[in-house]
């Protein structure tokens, strides 16, 4: 079999990406229109200057004629002088431009992607997103701003540039124009053999990207596992790999910048041949020799260019196909047209034969779940690792898609309730504490700052993290560094918990946030819930009985299923699943034989797999 993955074909209709950059044209259209028509009259003072230079120098070659270099010069310099302020008028207008369209296209990705779902993030990295809202962006953004520009300019200044030549001496406009069509097209050929490099390149500085993250995000286990060199090793790969993409990308750049001067000189040397001639008959004044001259570099400096430019615009194409890669993925959880806010929610949450598959698994993660909770109880869900436990609860608060007619708030259905509302409604403790590198006061009111003093204190005591915050030596204010870095696992863990808690939200979900504290803790955590929520709906996922024996009702998740569900003492008489684990749990002296055989079995069942 052939693994060879056959590199895509260079072709101008890569290009084509860049017509969906439309929307950032029209929102600068004027201002674009004001910069092109600076840099035009720029262009046209250019072509004033050979004549008055054709002015001065025949009037001191020719006796016949009156020397006139006086009004000649003072008229080049004012135009120098004028050229120069519209110039820089119309290129800062450009650059204000280009900073704006950097500015627009970031903020459009990053509203994009805060609506993702789960699937994007397994297909995009954080280094790949990062690298396309900054690197590409950046090669996107010259285009808007300055290639198209440049390319009216390049039209304007080959014609104006034709017309003066062609106007001076049309005889030897026609021979020093004829090897001007070769280099054009040489330069297309060779940009048009540029964007599978530029692409390749960027995708290379991604991969990159993504290691860095990666890696310093893993630090403290890289250095746990005195894997330091390791990692360099993989860096320096990873790295290579970018620096071969860049070196090739530059070295085809390199050949172009190198060929376009070779072949852009036959030009000027058919005019010191053929046009030296002409003067020296008297065919042509040298007047008229030194402007056509100037004339025949200003199309000859754009026509080798040409591949630089056309280089650009390739990067662009390659920049602008992944950006809207990003774009054109569709949020896989949207709101429905007509959802809206249901009025005086209690929080009775009921879920009827809930079932979902994760893309490409064999089998439904959770298939036919029904729990039903009243406002003001509060329930366990325990199971195995794997279980399917976590994905109810992003069910209930659509971080999944959510199939309609399996969850309901107060017999609403969430798939009728706006995304915002229904996280607001039902606010989800997610099982990996998160906290953001700023103060604990603004990690506890992330959603609304400036919460009363009180209320914040309270869900801090609920969440048993109050004392921890007082011996800190600038209790809110704290800093917590990135992901929450100088707090222990506990503290982080409980953190998190008075976030969620200082919501007051009509139904809480805690998925598995008690697994980083001690018992005693976890007793005054679960006394603080007891207080707070007394007529609020809670679901917390736990895998210790001590937890779970507290709720009203628990559920038991096995391989998708609801295997047991009922109260403590009616899942202890069961003798099932909940009951071993008790037992495995438990330091009793009574489970104690009970515990040995239930280990024992799991060693069997290891050995056996």
């Amino acid at each position: 079999m052939d693994h060879y993955q056959k590199r895509e074909r260079s072709s101008f209709k890569q290009l084509g990406h860049l017509a969906r950059l439309g929307t950032y044209f029209k929102h600068y259209a004027w201002v674009l229109v004001a910069a092109i028509f600076g840099l035009l009259l720029t262009r046209i003072l250019d072509a004033i200057v050979p004549l008055m230079m054709k002015t001065a120098i025949d009037s001191l070659a020719d006796d016949t004629i009156e020397p006139n270099f006086s009004w000649p010069a003072i008229g080049i310099l004012v135009i120098v002088v004028l050229r120069f302020i519209i110039f820089v008028f119309s290129r800062r207008i450009m650059r204000r431009v280009s900073i704006g369209v950097a500015y627009d296209l970031r903020k459009r990705v990053f509203s994009h992607i805060q609506h993702q779902g789960p699937g994007f993030f397994n297909r995009f990295s954080t280094g790949d997103l990062m690298s396309r809202t900054i690197n590409d962006i950046n090669m996107v953004r010259m285009v808007v701003s300055f290639g198209w520009v440049d390319m009216i300019l390049f039209v304007f200044t080959i014609s104006a540039g034709l017309y003066f030549m062609f106007d001076l001496s049309s005889e030897l406009a026609r021979w020093v124009i004829i090897p001007l069509p070769v280099v054009a097209v040489v330069g297309f050929i060779m940009a048009r053999m540029m964007f599978p490099y530029y692409r390749d390149q960027q995708e290379a500085m991604a991969e990159v990207t993504n290691f860095t993250q990666e890696n310093l995000n893993g630090i403290r286990t890289i250095k746990a596992m005195s894997q330091e060199q390791k990692e360099v090793k993989r860096f320096h790969t990873v790295s290579t790999n970018y620096v071969k993409k860049v070196y090739r990308a530059s070295r085809f750049n390199a050949w172009i910048a190198l060929i376009m001067p070779i072949l852009s000189s036959a030009a000027p040397a058919v005019l010191f041949f053929y046009g030296g001639a002409l003067a020296l008959r008297g065919e042509i004044t040298i007047g008229t020799y030194t402007a056509f001259a100037a004339y025949m570099w200003m199309v000859i400096w754009p026509i080798r260019h040409i591949g630089m430019t056309l280089s650009m615009f390739t990067a662009a194409a390659s920049g602008t196909q992944r950006i809207f890669e990003v774009l054109d993925t569709e949020p896989e959880v949207r709101d429905s047209d007509d959802a809206r806010l249901p009025d005086n929610l209690r929080g009775d949450l009921t879920i009827k034969e809930l079932s979902f598959w994760h893309p490409g698994a064999a089998r439904p993660t959770i298939e036919n779940v029904n729990i039903e909770v009243n406002a003001g109880q509060t329930v366990a869900i325990l199971g195995r690792v794997g279980s399917g436990k976590s994905t109810i609860l992003k069910g209930v608060v659509r971080l999944v898609n959510t199939p309609r007619g399996s969850v309901y708030v107060d017999d609403h259905d969430v798939c009728d309730i706006p995304l915002t509302d229904l996280r607001r409604i039902a606010t989800l403790v997610p099982q990996d504490p998160f906290l953001f590198s700023t103060s604990l006061r603004e990690n506890l009111t992330y959603d609304q700052p400036g919460r009363d003093e009180a209320q914040l204190w309270d869900a801090a005591e609920a969440a048993g993290v109050a004392g921890s915050i007082r011996e800190f030596p600038d209790g809110m204010e704290t800093m917590v560094g990135e992901r929450g870095q100088t707090l222990s696992g506990g503290q982080k863990q409980r953190s998190t918990l008075a976030r969620g808690l200082v919501r007051q939200s009509p139904v809480l979900l805690l998925d598995d946030c008690f697994s980083a504290v001690d018992t005693e803790t976890e007793e005054r955590i679960l006394s603080g819930l007891a207080r707070l929520r007394s007529d609020k709906t809670t679901v917390l996922i736990s895998h210790r009985v001590s937890t779970a024996r507290h709720a009203d009702r628990i559920y038991i998740i096995d391989n998708g299923h609801i295997s047991e569900s009922g109260t403590h003492d009616e899942l202890m008489s069961l003798g099932g699943y909940y009951a071993d684990l008790a037992a495995i749990q438990s330091d009793q002296d009574a489970d104690h034989e009970r515990k040995a055989r239930l280990l024992q079995d799991l060693e069997d069942d290891e050995v056996t797999a």
